[in-house]
């Protein structure tokens, strides 16, 4: 239920606003669920979250693809194999031709594209042409007519700088995305909007961050797109809510009707089931990506994809409702104006409340303040009003009243001379 301190319906006031079911508020969007006001404990979960993830993240580390690390890849067909053929056997040949165990062995696709991937450190070519034929004596692999053959394994090599170069460069993308996103928000909303949307971004890398430390997949370049991704969407939910925040906010400093934090709120529940409507449609998809890719066919490449855009989804929609407005609430809430706009709100709730006390013991008192709840409802359309003005527009009818000269006096002005023309 909501608090009876929010004004939910326009027009109305709040002590007078009858109270909306959960689901009834959650379509209509009247501020039936008070999520600013019960902002501590999201700001807790929050915390605990990120902890668990930057301890994981600091201990545990990340599985990083051959394409970071550098390395050679062994790979060859797993159709026709016997069940000696299993990771732990694949280890054990490898481990006795190059001196150590391999980094990984895993098996990759399903059905006839099922194949066995080893992952080492960088070879030479000629510990490259020993390793495949040991594999070849062991296993005996089929090629593509179905036979063993030792042209079925393959082989592929990333240096190490080569890695390192693609690291540098997705760390590079990362900060640049950081720092415009931060410039746009800055000049298309304000300074405190583009901090609360730059904390929800930050919570949302850490948060994908550790969930791959903590699950153990293999970070990949396909990885980094897929946050990039995540990033973005993640941020555009953020601004349609602060774009709500600020038409709701529109002149609320010469205002009595709410305070910033219940104009906040408001916001966040009429846009709440346009986020879960979104987060919604664009999860499915990558759900089937998961389930189809993964558990169907097995390809390494889409789980690394698909685990990023799913983590990335779920955390941006949340931190964008339950982290960023609540922040911004905060930050706004430290500006004197604002404090003092809050005590006027509170002054007539009080005054309002005294009334009714009074009504209540018998006496005849007028408890209602409509006519001042009305004017000033007549004063925020009036900001609305005048805020959608396009400037061009305005500049134009005052250079028009400006040329013909209307509303001017002593500047050619027409004037009724008492003469009727004949």
């Amino acid at each position: 239920m909501a608090s009876p301190a929010f004004d939910m319906a326009e027009g109305q006031s709040p002590e007078g606003q009858r109270r909306v079911g959960g689901l009834a508020g959650l379509y209509t969007g009247t501020g039936a669920f008070d999520i600013i006001g019960k902002r501590v404990r999201a700001y807790v979960v929050f915390g605990v979250l990120v902890l668990v993830c930057l301890g994981s993240i600091v201990f545990r580390g990340f599985n990083l693809s051959i394409d970071f690390v550098g390395g050679s890849r062994i790979q060859f067909p797993a159709t026709g194999l016997s069940a000696e053929a299993s990771n732990q056997r694949v280890g054990q040949v490898v481990a006795g031709v190059i001196g150590k165990p391999p980094e990984s062995v895993q098996r990759v696709g399903k059905g006839p594209a099922e194949s066995v991937l080893i992952r080492v450190d960088s070879l030479n070519r000629d510990d490259t042409v020993k390793l495949k034929q040991a594999l070849f004596d062991a296993f005996h692999p089929r090629g593509q007519n179905g036979q063993p053959s030792v042209n079925a394994i393959s082989d592929s090599a990333v240096s190490s700088s080569w890695g390192g170069e693609i690291t540098s460069q997705a760390l590079i993308a990362l900060a640049v995305f950081m720092v415009l996103v931060t410039l746009f928000l800055a000049f298309y909303f304000e300074r405190a909007m583009a901090i609360a949307a730059v904390v929800a971004l930050a919570h949302d890398l850490i948060v994908t961050a550790g969930v791959y430390s903590l699950v153990g997949f293999e970070v990949s370049p396909s990885t980094i797109i897929g946050l990039l991704t995540i990033l973005g969407f993640s941020l555009y939910d953020t601004v349609v809510v602060f774009d709500k925040v600020k038409e709701n906010s529109r002149g609320i400093l010469g205002l009595t009707r709410r305070t910033y934090a219940e104009a906040a709120n408001l916001a966040l529940n009429q846009t709440l089931m346009r986020s879960i409507n979104t987060s919604l449609i664009a999860v499915l998809p990558v759900l089937g990506l998961l389930i189809v890719g993964v558990g169907v066919l097995g390809v390494g490449t889409l789980a690394d994809l698909a685990l990023v855009q799913m983590v990335g989804l779920l955390s941006g929609a949340l931190s964008s409702i339950f982290l960023a407005t609540p922040i911004l609430v905060d930050l706004k809430m430290r500006d004197r104006r604002y404090q003092q706009q809050a005590a006027r709100v509170a002054a007539r709730r009080a005054k309002l409340a005294g009334k009714r006390s009074v009504n209540a013991a018998g006496d005849e008192v007028d408890v209602s303040d409509d006519d001042e709840l009305a004017a000033e409802l007549r004063r925020e359309r009036a900001v609305a009003a005048a805020a959608g003005v396009p400037a061009r527009a305005a500049t134009s009818r005052r250079s028009a009243s400006s040329s013909t000269g209307q509303g001017q006096p002593g500047q050619g002005q027409s004037r009724p001379s008492g003469k009727r023309r004949r």
